[in-house]
């Protein structure tokens, strides 16, 4: 049941004309893989052999694995793969005069272009794509929050998170009382904030990942509970 759904924005000029300049960049950084694939899907368009010299940064595993199956070679951070992670690369820290690509989405957080314009890059934000929350039919809602009713929920994002919220409100029991899978421990305070209380970080973000610290998170929990290795259920953002 995705929880946000996304549409590439229509080209423009001015964007055209920052990828024709692609090489005046030092640093590329985009924020999702969606964001990558768009990226790179338009440079393909104006340059038939990547320009040199660019350093490309992507926020999480699955952003820099569509780097790398593109033949580019992403820096990526030792530990962990949050926005705060990727900012903390050595490569990021003194960037006096230097032009930074941000490819995003039209909205989000402005954490990575502040920092880096703190640290004296000229960033120049490259909106790809619009998020927006989809629509479900009444009955759509009910069937997965009430017929289904997961053990486990995958939410990716603060805005998964609203999103998940909004669209579960009529289902609150449900909603609280499954496991819910968040990706850094800022979703966890917002999450806590908004009332849930079984919290998840994973140990990262790809699928296996994913898989394996819900499994054993599931695992200690039915060994205090005796669930007798009762399956369960996952609705994913």
């Amino acid at each position: 049941m995705p929880l946000v759904a996304r549409e590439p924005l229509a080209e423009t000029p001015e964007r055209r004309s920052l990828l024709q300049e692609l090489d005046n960049f030092t640093h590329i950084i985009a924020v999702s893989p969606y964001a990558a694939r768009l990226l790179l899907d338009e440079i393909e368009q104006w340059w038939p052999q990547m320009p040199v010299g660019i350093q490309w940064y992507g926020v999480g595993a699955g952003t820099a694995a569509v780097f790398t199956e593109r033949g580019l070679r992403p820096r990526k951070p030792p530990q962990g793969w949050t926005s705060e992670a990727l900012l903390a690369l050595p490569s990021l820290q003194r960037l006096e005069h230097e032009r930074v690509l941000l490819a995003r989405g039209e909205q989000g957080r402005e954490l990575i272009r502040q920092t880096l314009e703190h640290r004296g890059a000229k960033v120049t934000a490259l909106p790809l794509y619009r998020r927006f929350r989809p629509y479900y039919a009444p009955e759509q809602i009910q069937d997965n929050f009430s017929v289904f009713r997961p053990d486990v929920i995958i939410a990716l994002s603060g805005e998964t998170l609203n999103n998940l919220i909004d669209i579960g409100s009529g289902y609150p029991q449900a909603v609280f009382d499954a496991l819910l899978v968040v990706p850094a421990e800022r979703i966890t305070e917002q999450a806590r904030i908004a009332g849930f209380i079984n919290l998840l970080i994973p140990d990262g973000l790809t699928d296996a990942n994913l898989v394996a610290s819900v499994a054993s998170r599931l695992m200690r929990e039915a060994g205090h509970t005796g669930n007798n290795g009762k399956p369960s259920k996952d609705a994913r953002d």
